[in-house]
């Protein structure tokens, strides 16, 4: 099963979830903020920050479009605006990767279009994360691809054969390292439109490390995702989410972060393996199991019956599975009550 090797940090199945902080436009155009974003992080235990590399001008045009989705968390925006409010200054970048690399975990970023990709190279970012929107733009797929370090691509808002393709393009194109995040393009997504089943299909298709971009609320589905052989959780992260932004209604505060560490772990600690018989740790409780007792004190000579022995704990008698075999039987030598039955004294 494939391995990779990022600084200390290690990704691969037989290693417990590699998790992704997305700080996204949650530094509400605040660099202090957004170093308390990675130290809040750090703190929790997160392996990584991400960010998303853009500006307004990278993604669209003033008017090219409004959001009037009812149900959208940006209804009645304009997306031009929209991304001009979160997206994060390029000058930003190398302190809050500096930062991360003082509190010990790794960053990285999300490019939009190529520039982005010739920016964040000449910081020397250790792998790329493919936002689902992007996954099919070929022509970015291929320069992430030509930086030979690992790619970390989420599958939303595509086709089975979308992502097919994306894949061969990323692997034709000098990507070695993937991983795939089985991903619901809907924020916040429902618990329903998850469809986590597809993480050991994705992985079995594409022979890669695979994960989930998780945008439902709370860790559930993390945890549930990690039990289904998820190795990357990605969530987005915020300090509260009372102080608001873009991303704040959907994305984990510190203590649900540190839950997500914690929990995350237990499930894949959990995993073990196909395993039967007692094992080490239950063999003092073996003791507590069931055995046949005298229950009246009796003479030698005397016939076992119904009346004279019970089924209890501690199981230092004989089974209960030999009981249709000793009631009858004749008891060598006196004994009182509370003594387990055993052979020699019948």
């Amino acid at each position: 099963m494939m391995e990779i090797n990022i600084g200390n940090k290690k990704i691969g199945f037989h290693h417990k979830p590699f998790i992704i902080a997305e700080m996204s436009g949650n530094h509400n155009q605040s660099i202090d903020r957004a170093f308390a974003i990675v130290d809040a992080a750090a703190a929790a235990g997160a392996d990584a920050i991400k960010l998303q590399t853009y500006t307004a001008d990278t993604m669209t045009i003033k008017g090219a479009y409004q959001i009037n989705d009812e149900n959208s968390l940006w209804k009645g925006r304009e997306l031009y605006d929209l991304y001009k409010e979160a997206y994060t200054p390029w000058e930003w970048h190398k302190a809050i990767f500096d930062r991360a690399k003082e509190k010990g975990i790794l960053a990285f970023s999300s490019p939009f279009d190529e520039s982005a990709v010739d920016f964040l190279e000449e910081l020397n970012v250790p792998l790329y994360k493919v936002a689902s929107f992007e996954n099919t733009d070929w022509p970015l797929l291929k320069r992430i691809a030509k930086t030979g370090k690992p790619v970390i691509m989420s599958t939303g808002v595509s086709n089975l054969s979308d992502i097919d393709e994306s894949v061969r393009v990323l692997r034709q194109h000098g990507c070695k390292e993937l991983v795939l995040l089985k991903c619901t393009s809907s924020y916040p997504a429902t618990p329903e439109n998850t469809n986590l089943l597809t993480i050991p299909h994705l992985q079995q298709l594409f022979n890669c490390i695979v994960g989930l971009s998780d945008h439902t609320m709370g860790i559930g589905a993390s945890v549930a995702a990690t039990a289904l052989g998820a190795r990357v959780i990605e969530k987005h992260f915020t300090l509260r989410r009372a102080d608001g932004g873009v991303d704040s209604a959907f994305s984990l505060e510190p203590e649900e972060l540190k839950a997500l560490v914690i929990e995350s772990e237990r499930a894949f600690l959990a995993l073990g393996k196909v395993q039967y018989g007692v094992q080490k740790a239950e063999e003092k409780s073996r003791a507590f199991k069931r055995s046949i007792y005298i229950s009246k004190d009796m003479k030698a000579g005397e016939v076992i019956s119904a009346d004279n022995i019970k089924i209890i704990r501690p199981g230092s008698g004989m089974e209960s599975r030999y009981l249709d075999l000793v009631v009858g039987r004749k008891l060598q030598k006196d004994v009182p009550a509370g003594t387990p039955l055993t052979w020699d004294i019948i």
